[in-house]
């Protein structure tokens, strides 16, 4: 963690502390905890690279999380701990080894040691110290953000986190208001913090990085069925980021009618809104010719519709995205080696198939069902289309002339009752292909064993 963040949720622990004598029992009282259990399993087959092994990884992981209540009184506070340990249990050969059958993934599951090889284990633990005043939470340390302008990534053994503070607020009905900073985060696969950067600055050796990332907004319910959002982000020295997002929910005479709104504007700010501050590495990736002046300048928006009829446990839906602007859509992508997560309709399984290029209009369509409808309770099944066009590619030099698609089945089972309650398992199948300089044609395969064990 972040030192400065570090002392800080150590200084609110601390504080908390004093008050635990007279007002442990609610400390106590309402502290949960749970040991979590992953194993998984991931398979990439790489369909258009020459002499490219297959990609296997496999391990086991452990995440403990500690969550404490609050001190009586007008201002509580509380100490919550993440702590997350995995182990390799297989992962191939060396990455990089000539005439290798296998090799670990590029997946983000497990660390390299420098011969290529996956490290055998890996782990850290996570600190944060909180503060209550009335219907007002104050959090700093380590963070797990869920915001359409910043999402942590949790697709693998061990989550990414965050390091900063946030506040959030619900002091009036139906309003829920949450702002923040975020410093370093620390990678799925990692034990390190590192500094924050955007897809075409994210190379550790050669690119840039900045330390401030601040956002904020709300969420208002409007009423019962409707919910309006606005957020906004800024990575210091690389982009700002206004969002608008309206859900709606329809209660129809058979059945029922989702609609979600999503919209965002980003555009360039300090280094990266300056030809020499480009020219230094603060770059975006997107479409530009040789001589255009606003070269690797973040200027992006993107609006999508997505619809979803439900009845009867059968929930189809479809929707549209479409980006404009020179620039990829631009989000947190601390390390070019690691998957993100983005608050888009189009955040596939596979993780690097994101469908947010410049120029790109995506169409999306899909079909799920619960099983709890035919006495099956916590069986679930979805399968997603996605057909990407109209992609602005610099590298092969093709303006709209580019195109990828990508598959989605999703299988998954929860227990629900008796002794192996919170046990799930969960499996994924993805396909990805395209004709664009960035899409590495794909098969994959994930398996994923879960169980929960309340401790507290």
């Amino acid at each position: 963690m972040n030192r400065s963040f570090s002392n800080l949720s150590l200084l609110l622990a601390i504080a908390g502390g004093s008050f635990v004598e007279e007002a442990s029992a609610e400390f106590l009282k309402d502290s949960k905890a749970t040991l979590t259990l992953r194993n998984y399993y991931i398979n990439q087959d790489t369909r258009n690279k020459a002499d490219s092994p297959r990609l296997d990884e496999w391990g086991q992981g452990f995440l403990l999380d500690f969550q404490s209540g609050y001190t009586e009184g007008a201002l509580g506070f509380g100490l919550d701990v993440l702590g997350t340990y995995a182990i390799r249990l297989d992962s191939g050969s060396h990455a990089g080894k000539a005439d290798a059958d296998r090799a670990p993934g590029t997946s983000g599951t497990f660390p390299l040691e420098s011969n290529g090889k996956s490290k055998r284990d890996f782990g850290r633990v996570g600190v944060t110290g909180k503060m209550r005043y009335s219907q007002t939470e104050l959090h700093v340390g380590t963070l797990r953000p869920k915001l359409p302008v910043v999402i942590y990534n949790d697709g693998r053994l061990l989550p990414q986190t965050y390091e900063g503070y946030q506040i959030t607020s619900r002091e009036i009905k139906d309003l829920t208001f949450i702002a923040g900073k975020l410093e370093h985060s620390t990678e799925r696969n990692s034990s390190n913090s590192d500094s924050l950067s955007i897809q075409g600055s994210n190379n550790r050796k050669t690119g840039q990085f900045s330390n401030q990332f601040l956002y904020g907004g709300f969420d208002y319910k409007l009423n019962k069925d409707l919910v309006l959002s606005y957020y906004f982000g800024k990575l210091q020295d690389f982009y700002e980021q206004h969002f608008v997002g309206l859900i709606h929910n329809w209660a129809l005479p058979v059945g029922s009618l989702k609609t979600d709104l999503r919209y965002y504007d980003s555009s360039s700010t300090g280094a990266n809104a300056s030809a020499s501050g480009r020219a230094d590495g603060y770059r975006a990736q997107g479409w530009w010719s040789g001589n255009d002046s606003d070269r690797y300048e973040v200027d992006n928006k993107l609006w999508s519709a997505l619809f979803t009829y439900s009845l009867a446990g059968h929930a189809i839906k479809a929707g549209y995205q479409k980006v404009t602007g020179h620039s990829d859509f631009p989000s947190l992508a601390p390390d070019s080696g690691t998957g993100r997560s983005l608050y888009l309709i189009t955040n596939t399984n596979i993780q690097a198939a994101k469908f947010a290029s410049a120029g790109e209009q995506t169409w999306v369509v899909g079909y799920a069902y619960d099983f709890a409808r035919i006495g099956m309770p916590g069986l679930t099944f979805s399968t997603t289309y996605y057909n990407g066009t109209d992609i602005d590619d610099t590298v092969n030099g093709r303006r709209g002339n580019s195109e990828e698609w990508a598959r989605d089945i999703n299988l998954g089972y929860k227990v629900q009752s008796g002794p192996l309650k919170g046990l799930g398992i969960d499996w994924r199948n993805g396909t990805w292909r395209g004709n664009d300089s960035g899409t590495v044609d794909r098969d994959e395969n994930r398996v994923m064993v879960s169980y929960n064990i309340p401790l507290l």
